[in-house]
C-alpha cells in the first residue's frame, strides 16, 4: 500500500540573525518503507526524530528532496492529487472548531470530497454511530472532553473512505480512558481493511496498537519489525539496578559486574543506576547481588523485567527512547 525509497527532506536554519546565515539540517535522511495493506504500521521515536516530516510528506504536505514514494497505486512525485484522493490525514493539532458541532464538522468534510449534501448528510449520520458520537454530535465542539474531540478529529480524516488514514500521535494529552477510545476507533479502521499509519513516541502504544514499528532516529529508520520481533533481539532479561547515594556507587558497581560470565551487556541507567542485560535474569539476581555485597556496593532497588522497544532502541542508538530529548538540529 505504501512503498518509498531514498525519501529525503532538508530545511535551511539561520545561524545568524544579524547576517541572515543559514545552514542545511537534514530532517529526514533517507527512508525506505514497505506497508502492507490492511496494517497498522507505526513510527516510533522521540521528538525531533523527522517522524511527523515524513509523514507530511507522505500526505503531500511537504514535497520531499528526493527519492520516490508511491502510495495506494498513485505517485507522490507525479500524482499528488491522486494521493489526496486516497488519503485521510489527522494532524497532532486536530482540526474540529469550538463553535461547530460534529454533524457539521462532517457534513462539510464531505462536501469538501465532492459528496452531494443528501450523501455528506448521510455519511456525516453513519460516523457518528460508528464513533459512538451519537449523543452530542449536536453540540460544539467545545464542549467534547479531549478523546471525544479525537474521535472526531479521526471521523473527519475518514468520511470520504479513504484507502490509507494517516494519524500523527493521535492519542498526546489524552487520559487512559480517551487513548483507549481512539485504540478501538484505529483497530475498528483495520478490521475494515483500511491500511493506518500512526507516529507515536508512546512505547505501549506502538507495542499494542502497530503490526509492526519503524523506530526512528535524526531522520533514519534504525529498527523494523513487529514489536515483539524487535524486542526478541535483545535476548534474555533485563535487571533495573538502582545503587545508594554515595559518590563512586555506579562506578564501582560496572567494575564489579562487566567480567561476570552471566551479563551480555551494561548500560547507565540515568545518575545512580545501571541496566543489565542478562540470559537468565531470575538465576543471576542472587549472583550479582553477592558480587555487589563483597564488594560493598549496596544497591538500592533491583528490577527484573523483559525486553522492552525501550531497550531496542538503546541498543540501536545507545541512549534510551524514555530520555531522547528533541534533536539538536529539529527544524
Amino acid at each position: 500500500m505504501i512503498e518509498t525509497t531514498g525519501l529525503r527532506k532538508s530545511y535551511r536554519k539561520k545561524t545568524s540573525r544579524r547576517s541572515g546565515d543559514s545552514r542545511s539540517v537534514d530532517a529526514v535522511r533517507g527512508i525506505d518503507l514497505a506497508v502492507a495493506a490492511g496494517e497498522i504500521y507505526g513510527f516510533l521515536g522521540p521528538n525531533g526524530a523527522g517522524k511527523t516530516t515524513t509523514l507530511r510528506m507522505l500526505a503531500t504536505l511537504i514535497r520531499p528532496d528526493d527519492g520516490r514514494a508511491v502510495i495506494a497505486g498513485a505517485d507522490l512525485f507525479t500524482d499528488p492529487a491522486g494521493v489526496r484522493r486516497r488519503i485521510g490525514y489527522v494532524a497532532q493539532g486536530g482540526g474540529t472548531t469550538d463553535n461547530v458541532s460534529a454533524r457539521e464538522e462532517l457534513v462539510l468534510q464531505g462536501r469538501m470530497y465532492g459528496a452531494a449534501k443528501a450523501q455528506a448528510v448521510r455519511a456525516a449520520e453513519d460516523a457518528l454511530k460508528a464513533f459512538d458520537l451519537g449523543e452530542f454530535g449536536d453540540r460544539p465542539c467545545a464542549t467534547y472532553s479531549g478523546g471525544q474531540r479525537r474521535r472526531v478529529d479521526i471521523a473527519l480524516g475518514v468520511i470520504h473512505r479513504p484507502r490509507v488514514l494517516f494519524l500523527d500521535e493521535p492519542t498526546v494529552g489524552l487520559d487512559p480512558s480517551g487513548r483507549a477510545h481512539v485504540w478501538e476507533e484505529i483497530r475498528r479502521l483495520r478490521t475494515e481493511g483500511m491500511t493506518v499509519v500512526v507516529t507515536t513516541h508512546y512505547l505501549d502504544e506502538a507495542d499494542a496498537l502497530c503490526d509492526r514499528v519503524a523506530i526512528v532516529d535524526h531522520g533514519r529508520v534504525v529498527a523494523e519489525g513487529t514489536p515483539e520481533a524487535l524486542k526478541r533481539e535483545i535476548s534474555g532479561d533485563v535487571v533495573l539496578l538502582g545503587l545508594a547515594a554515595g559518590e563512586g556507587a555506579v562506578e564501582r558497581a560496572g567494575e564489579v559486574l562487566r567480567p561476570q560470565p552471566y551479563l551480555h551487556r551494561l548500560e547507565p541507567d540515568g545518575d545512580r543506576g545501571l541496566r543489565l542485560y542478562l540470559e537468565d535474569g531470575a538465576a543471576a539476581v542472587p549472583r550479582l547481588l553477592r558480587a555487589l555485597d563483597a564488594a560493598g556496593v549496596t544497591p538500592g532497588t533491583v528490577q527484573l523485567q523483559r525486553p522492552s522497544l525501550d531497550d531496542v532502541f538503546l541498543a540501536r542508538t545507545g541512549r534510551s527512547l524514555r530520555q531522547a530529548g528533541p534533536a539538536a538540529d529539529t527544524p
